[in-house]
């Protein structure tokens, strides 16, 4: 047992099917590192930094992320169910999400500039007051996002599913959608809206 506050920094190294389910990590740094098929489900990870670092087919169901620092972070294949990112280290915070499940979790008030989303599930996903400026949800399932005092400025929804957002209380200047996507912006206004041309 480790009682000092020295932090162990790991570098370059891979992780693999390692079970960190329920367990507290602390005092850790990690830079240019890959998990695969790791397990962070209901882990306490607070307080720790990653860097550069690649999650592969990793499970992060309910994990606490309490002042956890992400700095140019993918997600690949990952669940990453009911995490409260606003808890996370505000300075180190940058993250790309592939074919992820995100659902469930808050990004409330954070700042996700040019944060890529591709084949994400965003299912009842909260960015409320976000900074999602030039950020891209490219096929993705927005069912139930919540976007409400957002920046979605130049954020680009051209083949996102399932969004409903108001511009009224978001910020939307130079946002990108589709045609077929744009019952998204108009939902409030219950609108019976026809696709067929005939």
């Amino acid at each position: 047992m480790n009682n000092s506050n020295e932090t162990t920094v790991h570098e370059g190294k891979t992780f693999t099917a390692i079970n960190y389910a329920e367990k507290r990590l602390e005092n850790r740094e990690f830079i240019k590192c890959e998990f695969v098929n790791c397990d962070f489900s209901k882990s306490d990870l607070s307080h720790n930094d990653f860097m550069d670092c690649h999650f592969k087919q990793c499970n992060f169901s309910l994990t606490i992320v309490t002042g956890t620092g992400f700095k140019d972070v993918t997600f690949t294949g990952c669940k990453v169910l009911g995490i409260d990112f606003s808890k996370c280290n505000k300075f180190l915070f940058s993250f790309n999400f592939e074919q992820c499940h995100l659902d469930y979790s808050t990004f409330y008030g954070t700042k996700l500039k040019k944060t890529k989303f591709t084949d994400c599930s965003l299912k009842e996903t909260d960015f409320e007051e976000s900074d999602l400026t030039s950020s891209t949800f490219h096929n993705c399932d927005l069912s139930g996002a919540t976007f409400v005092r957002s920046v979605l400025e130049k954020t680009d929804f051209r083949t996102a599913r399932n969004f409903s957002l108001d511009p009224s209380v978001n910020k939307v200047k130079q946002a990108k959608f589709s045609a077929l996507n744009l019952s998204g912006l108009l939902y409030q206004f219950n609108l019976d809206i026809d696709y067929h041309d005939d």
